[in-house]
């Protein structure tokens, strides 16, 4: 019995490498809602058939430009909900009309400097008045 299920599994034609319309349901119990692109892997379409040159192909290149096989296809499909995308279309999204007030404040010169990054002397005297402080010398 075991010898006759392993002979039957294993034809030649029945590989997924010989014979490119295998179905994913032929291999595994697939979910009835399966959509078709998961059933018939070989109608996938966007996978690289020119060659690029080995010295500049890394691995995740190598490694997607092969077309997967009924053995790396879901056998499940649950798709999300569109309820709240489809009441974001309908009423619009959120729009802030605050007015913004705070000063930006660099941690990096202090609380007391207000955007000094941008004026370069000031920068400089500020973060070397800074390291002068910590160390107690005067330039």
């Amino acid at each position: 019995m075991e010898e006759e299920f392993s002979a039957e599994r294993l034809k030649p034609e029945d590989s997924p490498d010989k014979n490119s319309s295998c179905r994913t349901s032929d291999f595994y119990r697939v979910k009835p809602n399966l959509p078709k692109r998961f059933n018939h892997p070989e109608k996938l379409r966007g996978y690289s058939k020119k060659t690029l040159h080995p010295l500049y192909q890394t691995t995740n290149q190598t490694y997607g430009s092969k077309k997967p096989t009924v053995h790396e296809m879901p056998t499940a499909f649950h798709g999300t909900c569109r309820k709240f995308s489809e009441n974001t279309l309908r009423c619009g999204m959120y729009k802030d009309n605050g007015f913004n007030t705070t000063l930006e404040k660099s941690p990096i010169t202090g609380p007391n400097a207000i955007n000094v990054l941008q004026d370069r002397i000031t920068f400089h005297r500020s973060v070397c008045s800074e390291r002068n402080q910590e160390t107690g010398a005067e330039t």
